[in-house]
């Protein structure tokens, strides 16, 4: 049971990071691509329908960790407290920013919402990728599976450690040019005119920076913790998801420079979920992970506080409640088809 509740809690993260990456890359990069009014309303337009569902994907995974692995997730809230924090004010300011926007008709009131749009939507996946750095670096956990981080120490991923060292500024880099690459073949699919041309453009730079950054920090990996990607020929899932990482990467870039939108934002969503699915399955069955130091201490699946018992119940409120999750997908995704285009008054 626990095994299952790991691949759960493992495959909502991976829907959210797919599902509302987009638009935080849309958010990210909607000044660059959006020239004027008309053409950042279309850029809200493509994501309008969806963004708000998008982040019910966060909430599912906090609430499969807090009912599946109780421990795991009162220590990752305490010791990164800070970072809680910053993500919330982040949330906040992307939903208020899209949703006032245009209450206003001042040039003013709209720039300003459109600079705390862009600035939400760009630290949320720096923040992202910095815990999950963190987590794959590891933590200073206490004999009571507690753990506390300054923001930062000498800035190097040896103890002791901080919130921020330049292997986890380097995660969190690498998050927000994922991510915005992502948001970029979004947008280039959904919209047409300007926009659509300016995010083809952006995703295939994107993509290169991209390239150069994974390799970076897969090097980074294996110089912090080692034995994270000596776990990976070991584990045929792991491998999977590897191949399909590198498979939507690969697609991304055929299909963008055949002009195939679809096929590139499929690519791009592959390979965002293949990474973080083969990074789960090298560091199971730990979701607390330990530094160096502090051996023994990391908190796993098998000890994460929940009961057999309660998990098996869990599972059967899952399975009831799953399928109008995803029946709730397909209706939104089948009513809002096709492309978001300027209207001819606004053009």
């Amino acid at each position: 049971m626990p095994e299952l509740w790991y691949a759960i809690v493992v495959l909502s993260l991976a829907a959210y990071v797919v599902l509302d990456g987009y638009d935080l890359g849309a958010g990210a990069l909607h000044l660059w691509v959006a020239r004027n009014d008309s053409e950042r309303r279309q850029v809200l337009g493509s994501i309008g329908p969806y963004w708000d569902a998008n982040e019910v994907w966060l909430l599912a995974s906090g609430g499969a960790l807090l009912v599946a692995f109780p421990r795991a997730m009162t220590a990752g809230l305490s010791g990164f407290y800070l970072g809680v924090f910053l993500i919330l004010w982040c949330l906040v300011g992307r939903g208020v920013a899209i949703e006032v926007r245009s209450h206003v008709e001042e040039p003013l009131w709209r720039a300003f919402w459109d600079v705390i749009f862009c600035v939400s939507s760009a630290l949320l996946p720096v923040l992202f990728g910095v815990a999950l750095a963190n987590l794959v670096r590891g933590v200073p956990l206490n004999a009571d599976g507690w753990f506390q981080l300054t923001l930062f120490t000498h800035f190097a991923p040896t103890p002791p450690v901080g919130l921020l060292d330049w292997y986890t500024v380097l995660a969190g880099v690498f998050a927000l040019v994922a991510l915005t690459a992502h948001g970029a073949t979004f947008l280039a699919w959904r919209t047409d005119g300007p926009v659509h041309a300016r995010s083809r453009r952006a995703a295939r730079v994107l993509y290169a920076a991209l390239v150069v950054l994974w390799i970076a920090l897969t090097a980074a990996t294996i110089a912090v913790r080692p034995e994270f990607l000596a776990a990976l020929p070991q584990r045929p899932l792991a491998l999977v998801a590897a191949a399909l990482a590198i498979g939507g990467l690969v697609t991304v870039f055929v299909a963008g420079a055949r002009g195939r939108s679809l096929a590139a934002f499929l690519g791009s969503s592959g390979f965002l979920a293949g990474m973080l699915v083969a990074t789960a399955l090298c560091l199971f069955p730990v979701l607390v992970p330990a530094i160096e130091g502090a051996a023994g201490r990391s908190i796993t699946a098998y000890d994460g506080g929940a009961t057999e018992r309660g998990l098996a119940i869990a599972i059967g409120w899952w399975a009831a409640g799953f399928p109008l999750v995803l029946a709730y997908f397909f209706v939104t995704y089948r009513l809002h088809r096709g492309k978001v285009k300027v209207r001819a008054e606004d053009a």
